[in-house]
């Protein structure tokens, strides 16, 4: 369920594209990208929560630890008979990692190992760049902003001591390096990285109406979300407000 809630105050500042680089794709589940939902961000329905099949897993040396979760990515294939040279590129988000196998050479099945920089793509994705029967092709890729709609999202999980918060649907860089949470009867509390896209914070929360404030990661600004879920606030509830990175 999703309730809306919050205003912001901050001064907008606008993520620019990075440099064009290069490395590889795969794709992994099939044509329904039903394997692609959950994940190591946390996102859980990638349908219902607005990510849709434009998705990758990343590798260790983009996942950064979760922080990368919410980056967003143009890859055109390139160099491979399996392109199609009518798809310029492709514009995915990140929200899974694509973990290493060390049972297996980084040359030769092991494409997520460490240091390779490798984008393992749901399916419907991949087949929109080249050809399924491919297996892996080169790419080059660049971060991009996201382009989102609507505000930041706020799924809750835990209980009235342990707040647990999925951030999603942000825009701008995408990514997230902290928050904190206030109550309406409290200060503002610095929340952990829990894993992901989440963050936790431990405390007496409850029966307080809930206003976060988030830093982005690449960009380093701030905003904060006044108000964004009632002291009426329950777990299991997905909160929208009106503001969003750029």
């Amino acid at each position: 369920m999703f309730l809306s809630y919050g205003k912001s105050t901050y001064a907008a500042v606008y993520f620019r594209p990075s440099k064009w680089a290069t490395a590889h794709a795969t794709f992994y589940g099939d044509e329904t990208a039903s394997e692609t939902m959950g994940g190591a961000c946390g996102y859980g329905n990638l349908f219902t929560n607005g990510y849709g099949t434009n998705t990758a897993a990343l590798s260790t040396s983009l996942f950064n630890n979760g922080f990368a979760c919410g980056t967003c990515y143009q890859i055109k294939c390139t160099q491979s008979k399996w392109c199609y040279s009518y798809t310029p590129f492709i514009t995915v988000t990140a929200t899974n990692l694509c973990p290493p196998n060390w049972a297996q050479d980084s040359n030769n099945g092991g494409w997520c190992n460490p240091p390779r920089v490798h984008f393992d793509l749901a399916k419907p994705a991949f087949m929109k760049m080249a050809e399924w029967h491919a297996g892996i092709v080169p790419v080059m890729y660049r971060r991009v902003p996201c382009q989102r709609t609507g505000g930041l999202k706020f799924a809750f999980q835990g209980n009235s001591y342990w707040l647990l918060v999925y951030v999603m649907n942000v825009g701008g860089g995408g990514d997230i390096s902290g928050m904190y949470v206030k109550g309406s009867k409290t200060g503002w509390i610095k929340m952990s990285h829990n894993w992901g896209a989440s963050y936790q914070a431990f405390g007496s929360l409850g029966g307080q109406a809930l206003s976060f404030k988030i830093t982005s990661y690449t960009s380093k600004e701030t905003i904060i979300a006044w108000n964004v879920a009632p002291s009426s606030w329950s777990v299991g509830l997905t909160y929208k407000t009106s503001v969003n990175f750029h």
